[in-house]
């Protein structure tokens, strides 16, 4: 098993065809990040890695507990992660994301840093509304709907629609 904080690959001299690897994932992994709005969080990360001549595909396997703040009570609570992800590598002349899930490297590339690719898995899947589990599933029904309709008067009855009306004609 890997350590929290190294999330290397060494690819340059890696043999073609399946190899296994298991990261840890601890608070220290969104430390070092400051943009991420998880401050705790552990967990593993298993990657079932395939190398080809001109292509490397990598599933994640996610099993992630983080600690999340409720946004109607602000009580801390655990949020679990489980998914499944994939990403491929293409060989190529440059650096460069085609699409979400393929990035071309180059063919010199030595080491693949998953690091930032696992924090993004991760946050993906944190839902917007963050509520806590004793809420249950929120349907949002108890939030207030603005509008300046008025059901209980038909439209005809108000005298300004009768001009408008008129208008049309």
């Amino acid at each position: 098993m890997r350590e929290s904080g190294e999330f290397k690959i060494d690819i340059f001299k890696l043999s073609n065809g399946e190899h296994h690897y298991e990261f840890n994932i601890s608070d220290a992994f969104f430390a070092e990040r400051q943009e991420s709005e998880i401050e705790e969080g552990t967990g593993e990360i298993n990657i079932e890695l395939n190398k080809k001549e001109t292509f490397i595909s990598i599933l994640f396997k996610i099993d992630v507990t983080v600690k999340l703040e409720c946004d109607r009570s602000l009580e801390a609570f655990y949020f679990d992660i489980r998914k499944l992800e994939d990403l491929i590598f293409k060989f190529g002349e440059e650096d460069i994301e085609l699409d979400d899930n393929i990035v071309m490297i180059h063919r010199d590339t030595q080491r693949l840093d998953l690091a930032q690719y696992i924090y993004e898995f991760i946050h993906i899947y944190i839902p917007m509304k963050k509520l806590h589990p004793k809420y249950g599933e929120d349907s949002g029904e108890d939030e207030l709907i603005y509008s300046s309709f008025n059901e209980n008067t038909p439209e005809d009855s108000d005298p300004r629609w009768e001009q408008l009306k008129k208008l049309k004609k």
